[in-house]
């Protein structure tokens, strides 16, 4: 089995077609055809169902998929090992994150990233917090940032940046703001919620602590991103239990505090691979989020003295 083979094979499953895929790889079609024919007659199974439109992948394909991409990724980070030690970071870097996280700014993170390490090709993914964790573990993403949502996993490991509590959100005029005074999830049980998809993180949060007080929510208004949540409250058209820091990007808005919840505390953290499987690409990120920090930490201890 060649590495040619597997990467064309990833390539026209994630094309699901042949020309495109043939386009994007630039080689001949025919001579991508006759890669997976070999592959599929080393493997003596089907990979592909071909229609006239498209390809999809035999339950042969699917697994063959995930260890492929998995091969394929060992392979780069070998490819990267080396030429980190002879001094030149080469190579990928795929970052995941969810949205609008404390305690990392992605973009300048990023932007440093590339000014110290041109030759490095940047993708970011972003995505809710489940989805991080296992892209992460199953070696799809080379590090992200996200809220801690697994722990007893070997594939994952997860390094502390920050921490803060939920508040409740909701407009000045509501009856809440105008009583002003901290919530329980029981006092919240008639309440309209908006909130994320339940794979974000904060919507994950809350949604364990309000099952841990025995209180039963209704999210009428469900959405995929900061501002539309802020928004929506914003209109009066429900309250939202979000991380103390959104309360900043609307600053109109009343944010109350919430107790008698426990552990429902935001949690930002870096999620890796094991140590012996981190990139090298992954490694020198991190190193540069952490001078970052010592540099702010530093800062504010001078402004303390």
């Amino acid at each position: 089995m060649e590495l040619r083979h597997l990467q064309h094979f990833v390539a026209v499953a994630e094309d699901q077609h042949f020309t495109r895929a043939a386009e994007r790889l630039m080689v001949s079609q025919s001579g991508l055809s006759a890669s997976i024919r070999a592959l599929e007659r080393e493997l003596q199974a089907p990979l592909f169902v071909r229609t006239t439109r498209r390809v999809t992948l035999t339950e042969a394909g699917r697994a063959l998929l995930t260890e492929a991409e998995r091969v394929l990724d060992r392979v780069r980070a070998a490819h990267e090992a080396v030429a980190a030690v002879q001094g030149v970071l080469r190579g990928t870097l795929s970052l995941g994150t969810e949205q609008c996280i404390a305690g990392v700014h992605v973009a300048g993170l990023l932007a440093a990233f590339r000014r110290r390490h041109p030759d490095v090709e940047v993708r970011l993914r972003q995505v809710g917090a489940g989805a991080l964790a296992e892209e992460v573990a199953a070696g799809r993403l080379d590090l992200a940032f996200g809220v801690r949502t697994r722990t007893d996993d070997e594939q994952l490991r997860s390094v502390p940046l920050t921490g803060e509590p939920m508040v409740v959100l909701c407009h000045p005029t509501h009856r809440l703001a105008v009583a002003g005074a901290a919530l329980t999830p029981q006092d919240l049980s008639s309440e309209t919620f908006v909130d994320f998809h339940p794979d974000w993180g904060p919507r994950r949060i809350t949604d364990a602590a309000f099952a841990a007080a025995g209180v039963r929510r209704t999210v009428a208004l469900e959405v995929n991103d900061v501002h539309s949540l802020l928004d929506l409250v914003d209109e009066d058209l429900g309250v939202a239990v979000v991380p103390r820091h959104f309360r900043h990007k609307r600053k109109a808005l009343t944010a109350l505090p919430l107790k008698g919840t426990g552990d429902a505390v935001y949690e930002t953290v870096a999620l890796l691979p094991p140590p012996e499987a981190t990139s090298p690409a992954a490694r020198a990120l991190m190193r540069l989020l952490d001078d970052g920090r010592e540099r702010r930490d530093r800062q504010r201890d001078r402004q303390r003295d």
